[in-house]
């Protein structure tokens, strides 16, 4: 008779890890010839360099004598793919196991250094898919973040290097849920927003980044004969501190602001622990005044902060427009 109740489960374990490791060193390998036949391809023209179009028809001839035996995969675009992965990564000691050639053809395409390394850091770091980087890459979650931090802490911050110590090193501005599915130009009750992001739950801590894990939903806080229901509670363990967020479908008024903060205060005086760091409210909002937020708060309030969300992926000239307006900010206030 078996006594080891354990037995199936974990061999099954051990048959899991192994296939997936399996899998892995399958994709590095491949990403390694690709980079192979990358570096072959850039020294062959830079021996005939002094040709201009010497690139080119060697990309041609290529594909036409590799294609027909190996596929698709040896097209000229697919070459020139290559070309181009060894270019922007020019060591092969340096490639990262944990990424695959799906992930690096997303890296390639972007021209900027530090966010090409912090979206290498945060996917080995987090265990991004090649689709969960696709849709950070997408959202501009690097950009979200650099309208309250400065490139270093940012990049330190996704290397494991800087420990976040202030709530917008991590909160993003705004927090974009296009995966929600929730039509934009819609009204809805903040009932329905709430379960919609439970429902989605794995796509919004994604959103959230690094260190967050679920709490609760709708906690009820008791005050000498009133309820109150907390929309959602989550934990950071980067910061060692509860986050609770508040949704408001409308634009946030100072009695919003005046709420989350008596919640704050409860988690502080009740729920939180003594090594633990102060609870950090988040009024996730439809819009939001810069100033009434200004001035409703106190000065040196580091504790609750109101973050608009949109239900679409953010374009390029949006961002570029949110980073001017943080900037100009900045300066007025100087």
């Amino acid at each position: 008779m078996l006594t080891n109740s354990s037995l199936i489960s974990e061999i099954k374990s051990i048959i899991s890890q192994s296939r997936d490791q399996a899998i892995r060193s399958v994709d590095y390998q491949r990403t390694l010839m690709y980079w192979h036949i990358g570096q072959r391809i850039f020294e062959e023209e830079q021996n005939g360099k002094e040709r201009a179009e010497y690139g080119t028809y060697l990309i041609k001839y290529l594909s036409e004598q590799l294609q027909p035996e190996f596929g698709s995969g040896f097209s000229r675009r697919q070459l020139e793919k290559y070309r181009q992965f060894y270019r922007v990564f020019p060591i092969a000691s340096a490639l990262r196991t944990q990424l695959n050639w799906t992930q690096y053809k997303l890296l390639i395409s972007i021209d900027d250094e530090h966010k090409r390394e912090y979206y290498i850091a945060e996917s080995v770091k987090n265990n991004w898919s090649a689709r969960q980087m696709e849709r950070q890459i997408n959202s501009s979650l690097y950009e979200r973040l650099l309208l309250s931090n400065d490139k270093e802490s940012v990049l330190a911050i996704a290397k494991g290097e800087l420990i976040p110590n202030e709530p917008s090193q991590i909160i993003k501005d705004p927090m974009v849920l296009e995966f929600l599915g929730l039509k934009k130009e819609s009204a809805y009750y903040e009932k329905d927003f709430e379960q919609a992001i439970i429902t989605h739950l794995q796509d919004f801590l994604l959103e959230l980044g690094n260190g967050f894990s679920f709490v609760s939903r709708q906690k009820r806080i008791h005050l000498d004969g009133d309820d109150f229901f907390i929309d959602l509670v989550f934990y950071n363990r980067l910061m060692q501190c509860f986050v609770i967020f508040e949704i408001k479908t409308h634009k946030l008024t100072h009695e919003d602001l005046g709420q989350l903060q008596m919640y704050v205060n409860y988690y502080d005086r009740k729920e939180k622990l003594e090594h633990e760091n102060k609870t950090i409210g988040i009024l996730l909002c439809a819009d939001k005044n810069n100033s009434l937020v200004k001035f409703t708060l106190p000065e040196d309030n580091k504790s609750v902060l109101a973050s608009k969300y949109q239900l679409y992926l953010p374009t390029e000239n949006q961002i570029l427009e949110a980073l001017k307006t943080e900037f100009d900010e900045f300066n007025d206030n100087q």
